[in-house]
């Protein structure tokens, strides 16, 4: 189908945690904030049609080797995954397919890359 795309991404504000306790005005901004950031992002790598179903992995890349809980992470991605969805890289993203997360650690510029394949 092609080579995987790679969407990098900052890493998401504490306030998208399930953990966190924020206001709902303070999550609803961060939400809209990262939901545009991947959108934005997501425009630059996406095909002229979208893909109909698609194998979504999620690299984290974080200062310290620290692991973190894999479900809290991924569950943080939500914005990000309908920001794709928004610019169409995946036509929905109930057609994402959500593969394990990865740490990973890189001092210099902790970051997410969300890698998306087509699946056939």
């Amino acid at each position: 189908m092609g080579s995987p795309m790679v969407i990098v991404l900052p890493l998401p504000p504490r306030e998208l945690s399930p953990n966190a306790r924020p206001h709902y005005m303070a999550k609803a901004r961060a939400v809209k904030r990262y939901r545009e950031t991947a959108y934005l992002s997501s425009l630059a790598v996406r095909l002229v049609r979208p893909m109909q179903a698609a194998k979504v992995t999620a690299r984290f890349f974080f200062r310290t080797c620290r692991h973190r809980d894999r479900d809290n992470l991924l569950a943080s991605l939500k914005p990000a995954f309908d920001g794709i969805a928004d610019a169409r890289v995946v036509g929905n993203d109930a057609g994402m397919i959500h593969m394990p997360v990865e740490q990973y650690v890189d001092r210099a510029d902790p970051r997410v890359e969300i890698v998306v394949e087509a699946v056939p």
